[in-house]
């Protein structure tokens, strides 16, 4: 008798168990999705913050939609393989699909209009794993937080009556947000380049890499340009694609190369805050260099169907404690479904 309550109770147990696995797991989807907090921020808000600033274009990324895909590879010269064990690091060569892109949710904008440009880039290991990266071209990011960054993006949408930002929300913004007034001072001196092939390209968040040991270093890194700087020019601003027109050009001419340039922490150095550039004497390592060779429009493109997550890393590097990473991360996952999903409507229309 007692055998049998005993093994009642047991199949009581695995059943509840059983039962209560799924729930959790649905519970942290319905959290995940916001839906048990509406409070919360999601990707669902952040995404359809970006299509209020710069519009609803189906089948284009929400943010950065005008671009242009790229081929080549990195040359690594095994000078980043004591940091790190992804095999991308020793002395070889790794094939590369990139895309250049200027900021902004409109893919008909010209390319004058917005300052900041963005270079991204998937590594494709030989034993299958990738490094998928995107890096823009400014010095560090205007705000720390995810929070921070939707209220930027709300601050800063047009106004009804003007089609302009109202200036008293984005002052109030600055007030309640001085992390921001480095990047607006570097944003008043800037002047953009002629081109992307004389562009920096920065990771902005932090990273780390992990050797063969297990030992971690945190970094950012850099894609620095050979080609020499040259600023946007008046006849450039004449016309909205001189970005795409230039760099088919120089891609006639011959290959376009940047060193990838990893910038090592030191003890006191934040790894959690995207808008603190870390001291300029912190040692460098040139990692190899990053040749392009072949550009082709996105949308007939092979980066058209790449979701260049920033959390999509090989063995031997791991992301930062920075917040922003697995906020990008999201909301590049839910660009990513809504732009192929909108794509693959319009295929079927035209069938």
């Amino acid at each position: 008798m007692n055998s049998k309550v005993q093994l009642n109770r047991q199949t009581v147990v695995r059943l509840a168990l059983v039962g209560i696995i799924p729930l959790i797991l649905f519970l942290l989807f319905l959290w995940t999705g916001g839906w048990l907090t509406p409070q919360r921020l999601t990707s669902d808000k952040l995404v359809d913050v970006l299509q209020q600033s710069g519009g609803v274009h189906k089948g284009y990324r929400r943010n950065h939609a005008k671009g242009v895909c790229v081929l080549g590879s990195f040359i690594s010269n095994g000078n980043a393989s004591v940091l790190s064990r992804a095999s991308l690091f020793s002395k070889g060569e790794t094939a590369v699909t990139g895309r250049f892109a200027i900021a902004g949710g409109d893919p008909a904008a010209p390319d004058y209009a917005v300052p900041v440009r963005s270079m991204a880039l998937s590594f494709q290991q030989s034993n299958g794993e990738q490094w998928r990266t995107g890096m823009n071209a400014m010095p560090f990011f205007p705000v720390s937080s995810v929070e921070s960054f939707y209220e930027l993006q709300t601050a800063t949408l047009p106004d009804a009556a003007t089609g302009k930002p109202n200036p008293e929300k984005l002052r109030s913004f600055v007030m309640n947000h001085p992390e921001i007034k480095p990047f607006f001072a570097w944003a008043k001196q800037y002047t953009p380049s002629s081109s992307w092939a004389s562009d920096r390209f920065n990771s902005l968040n932090a990273f780390r890499l992990i050797d063969k040991a297990g030992h971690e270093q945190l970094v950012r890194w850099s894609m620095v340009p050979h080609a020499r700087f040259t600023p946007i020019s008046d006849a450039d601003k004449q016309n909205s694609d001189f970005l795409q027109q230039d760099l088919q050009h120089r891609l006639e001419q011959g290959a376009l190369k940047w060193d990838l340039e990893f910038t090592l922490a030191q003890a006191g150095d934040k790894g959690d805050d995207a808008t603190r550039a870390w001291p300029a004497d912190r040692k460098t390592i040139n990692a190899g260099t990053l040749v392009l060779n072949k550009a082709i429009p996105q949308q007939q493109g092979p980066c058209n169907d790449i979701n260049y997550d920033p959390l999509i890393l090989p063995d031997g590097m791991a992301p930062s404690a920075d917040p922003i990473l697995n906020a990008r991360s999201s909301a590049y996952a839910k660009s990513y479904n809504l732009r192929t999903h909108e794509q693959a409507q319009q295929k079927g229309e035209t069938l």
